[in-house]
């Protein structure tokens, strides 16, 4: 069964912020396009601010992807838990987002 999940260059800059804390930046994004879910940016590991993140023990599976880590960002004093995602070991057909993280557009901003 196909998932009808596509994976695209994403054409345009994109910076992530959580409050006025830059945590990635990268003109070299990928779009993912999810049938029944809205696009998702994955942004390279080289692009993105670990300094900012730490790790937790949550994850997720998703049965076309993989297994997700999630990451917790601090920034100006806050924090917010699982704000990032990665498929650091993805199923073969998606290998082209790993080494790459999400963000929760709901925790961060995208400019």
């Amino acid at each position: 069964m196909d998932s009808g999940i596509t994976i695209q260059p994403y054409s345009h800059p994109v910076t992530v912020r959580f409050h006025d804390v830059v945590i990635a930046s990268t003109e070299r994004a990928l779009e993912l396009l999810e049938p029944g879910h809205n696009p998702v940016l994955y942004i390279p590991f080289e692009d993105i601010y670990f300094v900012h993140l730490e790790k937790t023990d949550t994850s997720t599976k998703c049965p076309w992807k993989g297994t997700a880590s999630y990451w917790r960002v601090r920034g100006q004093g806050e924090s917010a838990k699982d704000a990032m995602w990665a498929y650091e070991d993805p199923l073969p057909d998606m290998g082209a987002i790993r080494a790459h993280g999400a963000f929760d557009p709901q925790k961060v901003t995208f400019e």
